[in-house]
């Protein structure tokens, strides 16, 4: 600890400072576009799924931002509902179960037993349409809500909860609390463990711990290990 305090280091990370800048000024002109909606923070998380480096971070709209709890880092520490940014590793796991991208699914009014205080869970679509037969690619492309849920009701609760898990999510636990509207964002997941696990998405199925510092040098030049540092996130 008096080494950190008194020493002096040098931390190489992993953020590329002109998307940390970039992203930086899109958080907070976003969030100030919806003001009149009562959004005051927002968050972006970047890496590079190939290695999991962290390119870019913002925890917050404005870190002085208190009254918006501009000092809390969204990113890491906040648990939020993903919404349907869940849905793609709904249908990953149909496609592992047999379905494939031009399975039919009928997008048509729908209802299941088991929801809340004994009332059938009757999900909507976002625009309130219906669109009779329609193919899981379409369906997700579109992101279309009842064929999701049709298509988790196909393959488990616990199923995409085992595979979040597997994908690097640490706080989507418990199948029995979530129910069909999981794969409508019904849980919550720090936001950099959802970039994470589309990240393993498109590796190929690898997954890479997400990592934010590469390297710390004292002031010698020694490469330094701090067993309570971890260099991942």
């Amino acid at each position: 600890v008096d080494q950190v305090a008194t020493g002096g280091f040098q931390v190489t990370t992993t953020l590329d400072l002109d998307y940390q800048e970039k992203v930086s000024k899109i958080v907070y002109d976003e969030v100030e576009k919806v003001r009149a909606l009562k959004v005051g923070n927002g968050s972006l998380v970047a890496l590079d799924p190939k290695n999991g480096q962290i390119l870019a971070m913002v925890g917050s709209k404005d870190y002085f931002d208190e009254e918006n709890s501009g000092n809390f880092n969204v990113a890491v520490d906040g648990l939020r509902q993903p919404g349907s940014s869940i849905k793609p590793i709904t249908y990953a796991v149909a496609l592992s179960r047999g379905l494939t991208a031009s399975t039919m699914i009928m997008d048509v009014p729908a209802s299941f037993t088991g929801g809340e205080n004994g009332i059938p869970y009757q999900p909507v679509n976002y625009d309130g349409r219906f669109r009779g037969p329609i193919s899981l690619r379409e369906a997700l492309g579109n992101s279309i809500n009842i064929p999701a849920v049709k298509v988790l009701k196909f393959v488990g609760v616990e199923n995409v909860v085992e595979t979040t898990k597997a994908l690097g999510t640490t706080t989507l636990n418990d199948p029995r609390r979530y129910g069909l509207s999981l794969t409508l964002g019904g849980g919550e997941v720090p936001l950099l463990q959802m970039v994470s696990a589309f990240g393993a998405l498109a590796n190929g199925g690898l997954k890479v711990t997400p990592t934010a510092i590469l390297e710390i040098k004292d002031r010698q030049g020694n490469v330094k290990e701090f067993p309570f540092l971890s260099v991942a996130i």
